[in-house]
């Protein structure tokens, strides 16, 4: 068997997205499934990660072939929407191409539940959950960073994190205004397009005016990094994980968090159903400054942390490396 596993404009995307896609290749070399990373219309399957033009015009080329074709979910109109500059714009024609983009495939491949729900409006291809996991190995030797970067961003525990890049459709405002609300606890954001950072040029043309505006009136207890190198150094400083994303196909970072040991304090919605509020995280609508305290309270942040790392294993990629390599065998 082989996989013709194509990401187009690879180069170009960053996030939880690229990632997933290493997971899925790493998945491949640990099963020693033999894949390739072009297009290629000789491999036995053709799995799409980003369904630009080109991957368009080889799902078509597949299908002629009776090659079957995979797509990952990683992309929805909804999901799209407040992030980077003129994406609510855009939003509006990627829908139809996205719903016939997504109909070429005979697998969809959606990592989590809601994220099925959703696809459900754009395809009637047969579709299949599947986590994007997360790799523990990158997180190894994380506790041994914390006092360094306590010290590189002068914070006081217990530390308020998110990471991820700084839209607004991952809850800025509401990060913002709840450090506002609590000006003795520090919160920190670690992660791309910080108009006061050094992320390039380009970085500063994808933020919109919203979230620079943001950014710029956030308060002094809000910090906010820019693009960090090693990321585990995020996971060491902070104690709280904050995330009150308004809407998310998963959540990569969400895992590696729990994966930690930090309590997760999120939004209420569609998205995090499998999270139990109250066991092993904190979940609200709007007043996020309530739940956060009642984190710190007593051994309520060391109790939902312990029972957020258990729950995190059900994640890992070998964890889920199996449901990949027994789909490709299916679709033989």
């Amino acid at each position: 068997m082989k996989v013709s596993h194509y990401f187009e404009w690879e180069e170009m995307i960053t996030g939880g997205h690229k990632q997933s896609v290493k997971n899925q290749r790493k998945i491949m070399d640990r099963k020693g499934i033999e894949y390739t990373t072009e297009p290629d219309l000789e491999a036995d399957i053709l799995h799409l990660n980003n369904m630009g033009p080109k991957s368009i015009y080889y799902a078509r080329k597949a299908r002629k072939k009776d090659i079957p074709v995979v797509i990952h979910a990683h992309q929805t109109a909804e999901d799209f929407r407040e992030s980077f500059a003129f994406s609510n714009i855009i939003a509006r024609p990627m829908k139809p191409y996205l719903k016939y983009a997504y109909s070429l495939a005979d697998l969809v491949i959606c990592p989590s539940e809601h994220n099925k729900e959703v696809i459900e409006e754009y395809t009637d291809a047969p579709k299949k959950v599947i986590s994007n996991g997360f790799d523990p190995e990158m997180l190894e030797g994380h506790q041994q960073l914390r006092d360094e970067y306590l010290e590189k961003y002068d914070l006081e525990p217990p530390v308020v994190f998110m990471v991820g890049h700084v839209i607004k459709r991952k809850g800025l405002e509401s990060f913002i205004e709840t450090a506002r609300q609590m000006p003795d606890t520090d919160f920190v954001w670690f992660g791309f397009l910080n108009p006061s950072g050094e992320d390039g040029f380009i970085d500063s043309l994808l933020q919109s005016r919203d979230t620079k505006k943001l950014v710029e009136s956030a308060p002094e207890n809000c910090t906010f990094t820019g693009y960090v190198e090693d990321i585990r150094g995020a996971y060491a400083a902070g104690d709280i994980f904050f995330f009150p994303t308004k809407n998310e196909n998963e959540g990569m970072a969400l895992l590696e968090a729990m994966a930690c040991g930090k309590p997760p304090v999120v939004r209420d919605i569609e998205t995090f159903q499998w999270l139990e509020h109250g066991e092993n995280c904190l979940k609200s609508e709007k007043d996020f400054v309530t739940v956060l305290e009642e984190v710190m309270s007593g051994d309520t942040m060391e109790r939902i942390g312990e029972n957020a790392e258990e729950k995190s294993r059900e994640f890992e990629i070998d964890a889920v490396a199996d449901q990949l390599a027994e789909t490709y065998r299916e679709l033989l």
